[in-house]
């Protein structure tokens, strides 16, 4: 069996979390009460098991504000007890005077090598992360921006279709710096004139050889492990971006309120069955490795 790197998971103690206490808010994926407790490294090594999964990558969750550093202190204490998570892409608020300093905070715990300032914006307000569409554009988050490629660090880029034309000419001021689409984009549903302009944001993001494409949460709109709709996307991000631009990831526990990890893994496995088995692990595992840069083989 193809083995696999997790490129995509988050580990979390609620008390961290504003959006875990105190009244529930609408959320992009959904009611949420069975994640509104402790999501251990315990907890998902258990849910991994079975599953020939040898490392993975920790995407940070939104603690509270100020707390940047802090999580990326107690992942790497994780790490230290448990062996895992391997990697860590932190939050660093692009928008701050301060960016500079928490990114050079950041840079001296060793599993640092990425971040992901959240910048999806969407005319629904239950989708929308940012106050505009377009803060990628403001000329302090540019300046900040140059600090990732100072330390070599990828960036996690999320954001919806009508945002694409702007994330291209990010990616293009920034030719050096990897950048990581999640989610193959965030199809929000099927109908047409929303996937047509996906499919053209998709088509932008793709000419550019430093974009990605992260293989994950596709379960965050319509709510279910649906190998239909996992095919028809994963297709079209393998059609655009080649086996060696796509990297898959869980987006555990996320996806755990609508499925389990045995199920999840075996709708990405049966989907990409048809591919070789070199390609089969360039996806699921050295992808992954390389873009992360976690020396495995």
């Amino acid at each position: 069996m193809v083995p696999i790197i997790d490129a995509h998971h988050h580990i979390w103690r609620q008390e961290d979390l504003p959006w875990l206490k105190g009244p529930m808010v609408p959320r992009i994926f959904g009611p949420y009460e069975p994640l509104r407790r402790d999501y251990p490294v315990t907890e998902f090594l258990e849910d991994l098991e079975g599953n020939d999964v040898e490392a993975s990558v920790y995407i940070q969750v939104n603690w509270g504000k100020g707390q940047e550093l802090e999580e990326v202190r107690w992942v790497s204490e994780v790490n230290k007890e448990h062996g895992w998570p391997h990697a860590i892409v932190s939050y660093v608020d692009l928008l701050s005077d301060t960016a500079p300093e928490m990114i050079s905070a950041q840079s001296e715990y060793p599993l640092m090598r990425g971040v992901r300032m959240q910048l999806h914006w969407h005319e629904d307000e239950r989708y929308r992360f940012q106050p505009e569409p377009d803060v990628m554009n403001k000329p302090i988050f540019r300046e900040n921006f140059k600090h990732l490629a100072d330390q070599g660090w990828s960036f996690d880029l999320q954001l919806f279709a009508g945002q694409m034309k702007d994330g291209a000419e990010l990616v293009a001021a920034f030719p050096d710096t990897t950048f990581i689409l999640q989610h193959v984009g965030m199809l929000e549903d099927g109908a047409p004139t929303n996937r047509e302009h996906w499919l053209d944001g998709l088509k932008r993001l793709a000419e550019h050889p430093n974009v990605v494409v992260k293989i994950s949460g596709l379960g965050t709109f319509i709510h279910e492990n649906s190998e239909t709709h996992i095919a028809d996307v994963v297709g079209q991000a393998l059609e655009l971006f080649g086996v060696q631009r796509c990297v898959f990831g869980s987006n555990f526990p996320i996806e755990k309120l609508w499925t389990d990890y045995d199920a999840l893994i075996g709708a990405y496995r049966r989907t990409l069955s048809h591919l070789s088995t070199q390609e089969q692990k360039a996806i699921f595992y050295d992808n992954a490795s390389r873009i992360y840069r976690l020396g495995l083989s």
